[in-house]
């Protein structure tokens, strides 16, 4: 069952196994004409933030038991998984200079200043009531339906796990040495998810042969620091994809075999939608 908005696409299986959630908040696609003529750039460097069919790989989550959250828009527009403090006054005329975290400053705020390799998406600083427009219609929204997931986990099963699922460029990893990993997972060092879960879900992606590296170069964003509390049982684990693993980066087309990675993820996604939070796996119900 699937319930569709502006801003992002909840489905849902039809026996919900053990309140795991899997999240994809940079694969949207849309662009709205009003954005593609506001931008300087043509709509394939556009892209070249996007967590390109991400939303594809996670399909199959609800046939296994689990829900899946997909956004609508792209992450050139609004970030989602960005604070809606982290605003770049280079892109919002009017915000005062307070102090940036890192990631603002280099133009990846909320409402972003560049796509990847330092371009500019804007001809010009938008307006404080476009930046609270962009927010209204697509962040909040996201986030709203997040929440409200987690608390029906919580309600239903005494916990939640969120696996937030991204890709990453290969150059992203060009700076560690050999053998680089295939996914890298985040649990912010253990603040966001308890090691049991993350050790859960490393194995489960070691079982189809992919190298995994935890905590570097991406140790978890905003939605790993403001969901994942695991006192309190609600895990969340960034997953970063390396993008060349399915994808041509260049293109931002499917490999050839992007099936047979397909049905990789499909594994690990069948083990981790009976998740719980000691890091076991449930006895699976049947696909339905």
């Amino acid at each position: 069952m699937s319930e569709t908005g502006t801003a992002f696409t909840v489905t849902r299986p039809r026996h919900w196994q053990s309140g795991v959630i899997f999240g994809s908040p940079h694969s949207g696609r849309i662009y709205p004409d009003w954005f593609l003529e506001s931008s300087r750039l043509p709509l394939n460097l556009l892209r070249s933030s996007e967590d390109a069919f991400v939303d594809q790989i996670i399909a199959c989550a609800p046939e296994m038991g689990a829900v899946t959250l997909s956004a609508g828009y792209p992450r050139a527009m609004v970030d989602l998984n960005r604070g809606v403090e982290e605003i770049d006054p280079l892109v919002v005329r009017g915000t005062p200079r307070a102090p940036l975290n890192q990631r603002t400053m280099a133009g990846l705020g909320v409402i972003p200043r560049v796509v990847s390799q330092g371009r500019a998406i804007h001809h010009a600083p938008i307006s404080q009531s476009e930046a609270e427009r962009r927010l209204n219609a697509y962040w909040r929204p996201y986030h709203a339906a997040l929440r409200a997931l987690i608390d029906e986990a919580r309600t239903r099963f005494g916990k939640a796990v969120l696996i937030d699922m991204h890709s990453m460029p290969h150059d992203a990893l060009n700076h560690l040495t050999a053998p680089r990993p295939d996914i890298v997972l985040g649990n912010r060092h253990g603040a966001s998810a308890s090691a049991r879960v993350t050790d859960a879900i490393a194995s489960a992606c070691e079982a189809e042969g992919w190298r995994v590296r935890r905590n570097s170069p991406f140790s978890g964003a905003y939605i790993a620091a403001t969901y994942g509390q695991p006192a309190r049982n609600i895990h969340v684990v960034q997953l970063e994809i390396d993008r060349r693993l399915y994808m041509d980066e260049a293109t931002i087309t499917k490999r050839p075999d992007f099936d047979d990675f397909a049905a990789r993820i499909a594994r690990v996604i069948r083990t981790l939608s009976s998740l719980d939070a000691g890091g076991a796996a449930r006895r699976p119900y049947a696909a339905e």
